[in-house]
């Protein structure tokens, strides 16, 4: 049993447990147990697509939404107490509870020809541990968008293709907006995600898909000059945001944005995943007309054409017949067109192509067709480089730490975080 596993189960995380799962088998033949991390819309999207399941087959599924998932699930695995399914903090994670026996394989419960055949390769890469597949993704999403109010200046025309070119056609058209760039990274107990979207992102068109995965994987030290280049980036971008690092520090990243719609603007630009067009007052804007995004630009040309995105992992638990009937229909176009049709998601099946207008149709095309996809590095990093990438981001975004501060203290955590795998 890998040693991330956490033996002492705080009371807290024994009654999530309890609640979550009830038991360690289910109740009966006919209910499915799952959590998830989907609450609100997304809750109500996800019982949207098992809904004709349901109808269909006279199962029940019983759903619970929580954002203690990692804490129910690493508590789990070792007493046992799981619901059926469940969704994955990460592909990592995914593979620890494989390793550890709690997570059954998928192989001779989906047509797994016709899965290959009509998921995204990288996806299904992601979803694969010791060669089988135990994971596949629900939905999911496009990193790396940028942003911006279109009765301000309209770039779908002619999109930069490079950051030079963002660069001076931002200036040129800045105008009276206050700053290049809107950025918040306030969210919650997770806060500084997104400023490690930012940075990988940048390390991403910098220096290629194999130096960042091998960054991820702990085989690039944090202090090397590739990664060096990539804060630095960032802290440019910051000196040339919305109210500076303290403001992002302190703004709700779901809300970071809104000043693009502000009259004088706050700033030009907004980098974000394709979620974005559901939140903060996106969700009140036509994607398209009212605002439009255009891919984050090349900075080096040989990596012109990779994409960054990342999904909604799906695992099962307990084989039983309803559970392995609900994981076959999750995967079908069929069941995922239900959730892109309702907007703010992308689907990882091909055919499903519901999306309600070009904006999401176009990012779920740009996952699929990917030629260069990497995985959301952060998820995919052990729990506590994880955990402390978030930390240093807000640390170095709201002026405490300088660069090679951040860099040097992430590589110390690096040491211990890879010898614990």
């Amino acid at each position: 049993m890998a040693r991330r596993f956490r033996w002492f189960m705080p009371l807290v995380v024994v009654t999530l447990v309890v609640a979550a799962c009830g038991t360690s088998t289910t109740t009966d033949d006919k209910t499915v147990t799952v959590i998830g991390t989907w609450t609100d819309a997304e809750q109500d999207a996800f019982l949207a697509m098992v809904k004709p399941w349901e109808t269909d087959t006279g199962n029940t599924v019983k759903y619970q939404g929580t954002r203690s998932i990692n804490d129910i699930l690493a508590a789990g695995v070792p007493t046992g107490v799981l619901p059926d399914l469940a969704g994955l903090p990460g592909p990592g994670q995914m593979a620890e509870y494989a390793a550890a026996g709690a997570l059954q394989p998928l192989d001779d419960v989906l047509d797994v020809a016709t899965y290959t055949d009509e998921t995204s390769p990288a996806l299904v890469e992601l979803g694969k541990s010791e060669g089988k597949t135990y994971g596949v993704f629900i939905k999911a999403a496009l990193k790396g968008l940028i942003y911006y109010n279109t009765a301000a200046h309209d770039y779908a025309a002619s999109p930069p293709a490079t950051w030079d070119e963002l660069i001076s056609q931002g200036a040129t058209n800045q105008g009276d907006a206050e700053a290049l760039w809107c950025v918040g990274i306030s969210s919650g107990d997770a806060s500084g995600w997104p400023a490690t979207d930012w940075i990988e992102n940048i390390l991403l068109r910098q220096s290629g898909p194999e130096v960042y995965n091998d960054w991820w994987a702990g085989n690039v030290e944090w202090t090397d000059p590739k990664i060096k280049a990539a804060f630095d980036l960032y802290v440019d971008v910051i000196d040339n945001s919305y109210g500076g690092g303290t403001n992002t520090v302190a703004t709700k990243f779901e809300l970071a944005g809104d000043p693009l719609f502000s009259s004088p603007p706050g700033c030009e630009f907004f980098q974000q995943a394709n979620f974005m067009s559901g939140l903060g007052k996106f969700a009140d804007l036509a994607a398209g007309t009212d605002f439009n995004a255009f891919p984050f630009p090349a900075i080096n040309p040989d990596y012109a054409k990779a994409v960054e995105g990342a999904g909604d992992l799906f695992g099962m638990f307990h084989a039983t017949d309803a559970a392995k009937s609900l994981m076959k229909y999750l995967v079908t176009a069929e069941a995922q067109d239900i959730w892109v049709a309702a907007g703010g998601a992308l689907s990882a099946n091909k055919n499903a192509t519901s999306y309600p207008d070009d904006f999401s149709k176009n990012a779920g095309a740009a996952v699929a067709n990917a030629e260069q996809f990497v995985f959301d590095a952060s998820d995919l990093m052990p729990s506590a480089m994880n955990a402390a990438f978030w930390s240093h981001m807000v640390s170095l975004t709201n002026g405490d730490e300088t660069v090679d501060e951040a860099l040097e203290a992430l590589q110390e955590v690096a040491i211990d975080a890879y010898a614990a795998e």
